[in-house]
């Protein structure tokens, strides 16, 4: 249920400034639906001048549809959308700008092989005679820089910037059709914290000009931060609108997911066996001298930074990244230099990818058969593949764990990110792995997947199986493991267990003392 939109007119729980009355954008009775399932349902929402209005939901919610519906992508089987009272009927998103409506989504939409000015003004070259008008260009280019508190120089790749900076350009590109309607889709999912507070610095600069900024994010810090008002979204239905000083996070969290979700890290006993994972003194590409082991029955932790080195130790183990130097073990045998991931697979080991749309869905095949892929074997007799048997192991899989829609034969790119993570997922389930490595496992992804893949790894565990967790996500190795080792400058600095394993003890082991930094890559 909604509550009058108008009456959030005025600071917010942010702190923004005080604006007119009346939204700048107004949907009403939005629905939208694709072969045969209803994404969005009866959908109404006012988004004001000069606020923050965050869309939460789970993967698979609505939030998605909803924004590309706003910006032109799709367009509604129902319902209006106004634009300072205007009916906005986009059939693309140049229409959509034309009437003040821009989006910056999730995955990057800049050509890296274009400098910085090219990307700002592609599609829209100013010419003099017929001819480009490189001067005027690089004049546009910096005043669409200045507009977002930008020192970026215009004759900059793209590509030589980073996932930050990029999205400071395409913040920047989105702004330059007069726009009132700002839409912002996770746009801190790849970032520091740093980068994450220089971003929140221009959505208050934007804010402060009057915009109405729509803002979907799945971390509840961020929500408290930069949001103003919230709107609720459950299985393509709005749930509620209000103000963010009017709901608690456990209120938020219930109302996304329509339970309560009181333990987000399951109880997960610390019964360690024999060794399934051990690394001495390996190196390779960033990293150097790792020690580490790994037992059955228990989860162990990688935290660092960004760049720390924690990922590559995650592709050594798999066989993604080249070893130089040192020994790794997988269940007591010894795996050589150049072992290929199959062999990896072949002695029990699975790994799941950081990016899964890059390395871990094949994106024109259905969600079942990326389910099977490492597991053929199971269901191949005399050089055929059972195709029968396929689908029903694999929809069983993909029940337990929760998958939205249920729907296997669909590609993964109709699921939303939480449900095409547990696609990723469901290959661990599909024969008894005894090691699980895990890279960023809930990256982008809702409270509600989080907590179904968090009581997976618990299954897991439970069963007797090794897991390791590698996270930029503090609290979420500190939730799961039972030991953490700390990563920093491609170097093992830490190791911690029990009464240890705090942000206290953890944090100090991310910065290297002046003697680590002489021999560690960055």
């Amino acid at each position: 249920m909604s509550d009058t939109a108008a009456t959030a007119a005025g600071t917010g729980a942010a702190g923004s400034v005080p604006v007119r009355s009346g939204p700048t954008l107004s949907v009403r009775s939005l629905t939208k639906r694709f072969q045969g399932i209803t994404a969005l349902r009866d959908v109404s929402v006012d988004f004001l001048p000069g606020e923050v209005h965050v869309l939460f939901g789970e993967n698979g919610a609505g939030k998605s549809t909803l924004i590309k519906v706003l910006a032109g992508v799709h367009r509604a089987d129902a319902g209006t959308v106004r634009v300072d009272g205007t009916e906005l009927a986009a059939t693309s998103p140049l229409q959509a700008r034309e009437h003040g409506v821009t989006a910056v989504f999730q995955d990057p939409a800049l050509v890296p092989q274009l400098t910085v000015a090219e990307n700002l003004t592609l599609g829209r070259e100013p010419l003099r005679g017929g001819l480009l008008w490189r001067g005027e260009r690089r004049r546009v280019a910096e005043q669409a820089l200045r507009r977002v508190g930008s020192s970026l120089a215009p004759d900059t790749l793209t590509g030589e910037l980073s996932r930050a900076q990029q999205q400071v350009v395409e913040i920047a590109r989105a702004l330059q059709d007069s726009a009132r309607v700002l839409i912002l889709d996770e746009p801190t999912a790849s970032l520091t914290d740093e980068e994450t507070d220089r971003l929140f610095t221009i959505v208050r600069r934007l804010r402060s000009e009057g915009l109405a900024i729509v803002y979907i994010t799945h971390r509840m810090k961020e929500i408290r931060a930069i949001g103003d008002r919230v709107t609720v979204l459950r299985d393509g239905a709005l749930v509620r609108t209000c103000r963010l000083d009017e709901v608690d996070d456990t209120g938020l969290v219930t109302l996304m997911t329509g339970r309560r979700v009181d333990t987000m890290f399951p109880t997960v006993a610390h019964r360690p066996g024999a060794v399934a994972l051990e690394l001495r003194k390996v190196s390779g590409e960033d990293v150097h001298d790792i020690d580490l082991t790994v037992r059955s029955g228990e989860i162990v932790g990688l935290a660092g930074l960004v760049g720390s080195g924690k990922a590559t130790i995650g592709r050594l183990c798999f066989g993604l990244a080249q070893r130089t130097a040192g020994r790794i073990l997988i269940g007591g045998k010894e795996m050589g230099a150049r072992s290929a991931p199959a062999r990896h697979l072949a002695e029990g080991v699975i790994y799941y990818p950081a990016d899964r749309k890059r390395d871990g869905l094949i994106a024109v095949r259905p969600a079942a058969e990326n389910v099977s892929l490492s597991a053929l074997g199971r269901w191949t007799a005399r050089g055929f593949l059972r195709r029968r048997d396929e689908r029903r192991d694999t929809t069983e899989v993909l029940q337990r764990l929760s998958l939205r829609p249920m729907t296997p034969q669909a590609p993964p790119t109709t699921f939303s990110g939480g449900n095409q993570q547990k696609i990723v997922l469901a290959r661990g389930f599909t024969r008894p792995y005894a090691l699980h490595i895990f890279d960023e496992p809930t990256a982008g992804i809702d409270v509600g997947a989080r907590a179904d893949i968090y009581a997976a790894m618990h299954d897991l565990v439970r069963a007797g199986a090794a897991v390791l967790v590698i996270s930029s996500d503090l609290p979420e190795v500190l939730g799961l493991a039972h030991r953490l080792y700390v990563v920093t400058g491609g170097r093992i600095a830490a190791e911690l267990s029990g009464a240890d394993l705090t942000e206290e003890t953890v944090l100090p082991a991310f910065f290297p003392h002046s003697s680590q930094e002489a021999g560690a890559t960055p």
